[in-house]
């Protein structure tokens, strides 16, 4: 089992091993993991994820799972690293962190079996799947912006090799209280299997980063709060939330809301109405108009 890390090192993108308390470098140089100024530890060419895949979530949203896992994607613009910020737009509200574990693929991978997924994965590693659900009544379908947004996807601090994801906990903390707690043999669908639906008809390479889903209790965090995922065997994912100074320009696109889709989602069980009724659509009418209205009858 190796730890893999890329980090600035003298200014320069560095692939690094764990060594003890320190990180060596290929050409000798070593830096102690405290000093070190990390990078996400891959550089992907595509960010897929699952929508629901931890039983507990299921249950806390109280609806039913479907027959296979649905997925969506995040742009590697979004990418983010070990104790790097969290930026949420100043006239944000509903950012919330969600503790998962990102499959790292070794070899390029298309049309393969459940039994021989696992010989294409390079490894694993922590992630963060913040959202941002101020954008949900727009894009709950592609989550683009809810989940795409600069910065909303950390990985790190490592990837490991060789690291069986069979009944392992999986934790999340915010400001030094456990919010999620689960364990990887809840999950619906295994990493392999995650693996394995993709490849039928997507071709994966070396670096790409498939996020495997989060259990209950995905919750809101807020400027100054610091939040870490830590999954036994892959070690802790930290990062902070900062408030960003340039809100989101209201002269086009979707508009932040404070909806049922919004607030059923951001506060998930703790929403009040959770168990009596659904959420209800958002009219169309009720939605925020930008500045520039589009160039159609009605507007």
């Amino acid at each position: 089992m190796a730890d893999i890390r890329r980090i600035l090192l003298d200014g320069y993108p560095t692939v690094m091993v764990r060594d003890g308390d320190g990180l060596v470098a290929r050409d000798g140089r070593s830096i102690a993991v405290d000093d070190a100024v990390h990078l996400a530890p891959v550089e992907p060419t595509k960010i897929i994820c699952v929508h629901l895949n931890y039983v507990s979530r299921v249950t806390e949203f109280g609806v039913t799972l479907p027959p296979a896992p649905t997925y969506f994607h995040k742009p590697v613009s979004a990418l983010n690293s070990h104790r790097a910020a969290v930026v949420r737009p100043s006239n944000c509200k509903w950012l919330n962190y969600e503790g998962e574990i990102a499959i790292v693929i070794g070899r390029t991978c298309r049309n393969v079996s459940h039994a021989e997924a696992g010989d294409y994965i390079a490894g694993y590693t922590v992630a963060n799947d913040y959202g941002l659900h101020d954008f949900r009544d727009t894009d709950s379908g592609s989550m683009l912006r809810v989940k795409g947004a600069d910065t909303l996807c950390p990985l790190g601090p490592g990837l490991i090799t060789d690291w069986d994801f069979r009944n392992k906990r999986i934790r999340t903390i915010v400001n030094g209280e456990v919010r999620q707690d689960d364990n990887t043999d809840t999950m619906a669908w295994d990493m392999h299997y995650l693996v394995a639906d993709i490849a039928r008809l997507i071709t994966l390479v070396p670096g790409d980063v498939i996020l495997s889903g989060t259990p209950a209790i995905s919750r809101t965090v807020y400027p100054g709060d610091v939040v870490t995922v830590e999954v036994e065997g892959l070690g802790a994912l930290t990062n902070h939330i900062v408030d960003g100074p340039v809100p989101v320009s209201d002269e086009v696109g979707a508009q932040p809301t404070e909806t049922d889709e919004v607030l059923s989602t951001a506060m998930g069980g703790d929403w009040p109405p959770r168990g009596t009724r659904r959420p209800e659509a958002t009219p169309r009418d009720a939605l925020p108009i930008p500045r520039i209205r589009p160039n159609a009858p009605g507007y």
